[in-house]
């Protein structure tokens, strides 16, 4: 079977020979055009007309009142959680299944991550996980919540919308307000997703998204912090320009800060992507349902948009029997030249994080034994389907 499904997967993505890319980049139109424009100007770094359109772009589609370009989006939720007040020894929420960059972007702060389980349906998450954590391990005490077993407080919740699929964001965020914690969302795989017909990042006090190379759309590498807080957009703007006070020639600095803002060649790239972003979603949206009959007949599970979501479908992905099958799959498909991948390893099994607390995670290491994600590049040649 394993076969069939190597050819079918070859001839839905256009290559019968050659490595099967997870995840290519496109650049069917103004790419290049920008790019000259962009250096043609002179303005290649953070400053230049592309990053400001760029940041609006982003803004709008999302309906956020306010984006702020950053280089990539680790440094963009490294922001979020410093403007959150996110300090050393404070504690943060999120959840084992997610790419290290989660947990990382906690760590910076000096916080320790706990670990709550995701949802089998939505793979983000879960709201009654959360909720059992926090009505057991926590109290509230002087207007934080606080751990009861580490009596550290804690702070905020980061849910990730894992493969671009939303998580039930509505909910968490009705937990976090009701017990003072901060909400930011993870949606760095998820530009092009909704929620109840909201888009994905704009339900807590930040959102954050990535533009890296394998994303649905890129700017080379790349990130962004979308908020409806007029102060907070001005501070994150501020911060990620090193807090350079504003004057026509001196340097003038009144904090230590960061050099986190996207390049403007590289917004160049972001903004012509952006212009195809819809003709992108509606292709991968294509692909999903081409994937999903396909493996309707061979019966394994496709994971399919969650209820009351619309995905952007970044990563397709499938759910084999066990671990022993997903490895065999595994094997077989990447010595083919088809690039599938598992899963991240769950970020509580990685060594620098084995001591965090967690709940049982008993969907996480469900899933994290059975899930590979499928090719899912925007390039599909759909004359031979």
């Amino acid at each position: 079977m394993f076969d069939e499904i190597i050819c079918y997967i070859r001839k839905l993505m256009g290559k019968e020979i050659g490595v099967v890319p997870l995840h290519e980049p496109i650049f069917p139109e103004n790419e290049k055009k920008y790019l000259l424009d962009c250096i043609d100007s002179t303005f290649v770094s953070s400053v230049g007309k592309y990053v400001d359109r760029f940041e609006n772009m982003v803004a709008e589609y999302s309906n956020a009142k306010y984006a702020i370009a950053t280089v990539n989006g680790t440094v963009a939720l490294h922001v979020a959680l410093l403007l959150s007040g996110i300090q050393r020894d404070d504690e943060v929420i999120t959840q084992a299944l997610t790419f290290v960059a989660t947990a990382n972007a906690i760590a910076y702060t000096g916080a320790k991550p706990v670990f709550i389980d995701v949802d089998k349906e939505t793979l983000g998450l879960s709201p009654d996980k959360l909720d059992r954590f926090l009505s057991e391990k926590t109290k509230q005490a002087n207007g934080y919540c606080v751990n009861k077993y580490t009596g550290k407080k804690i702070k905020a919740c980061i849910p990730m919308h894992t493969f671009g699929h939303p998580c039930r964001i509505d909910e968490i965020k009705d937990i976090c307000d009701a017990r003072n914690i901060i909400l930011i969302e993870d949606a760095s795989e998820s530009l092009g997703s909704f929620y109840k017909g909201k888009h994905t990042g704009t339900f807590g006090s930040f959102g954050v998204f990535s533009f890296n190379g394998n994303k649905i759309i890129t700017t080379g590498g790349g990130g962004i912090i979308v908020t409806d807080d007029k102060t907070l957009a001005q501070r994150a703007k501020h911060i990620t320009t090193t807090s350079k006070c504003s004057h026509k020639w001196e340097y003038v600095h009144d904090q230590i800060a960061y050099n986190y803002r996207l390049p403007n060649l590289n917004a160049a790239l972001g903004c012509a992507q952006m212009e195809n972003l819809t003709n992108f979603l509606e292709i991968k949206r294509g692909l999903a349902k081409k994937y999903g009959h396909f493996f309707s007949d061979k019966k394994i599970a496709f994971v399919k948009e969650p209820e009351n979501t619309t995905s952007n479908y970044w990563l397709n992905a499938i759910l084999l029997e066990n671990i022993a099958e997903r490895d065999r799959f595994l094997e077989a498909t990447n010595e083919s030249g088809v690039m599938t991948r598992p899963a991240w390893r769950l970020l509580n099994r990685l060594e620098m994080y084995k001591k965090c607390q967690t709940d049982d995670l008993e969907t996480s290491k469900w899933l994290e034994d059975r899930i590979v994600n499928l090719p899912s590049s925007v390039i599909i040649n759909d004359k031979k389907n």
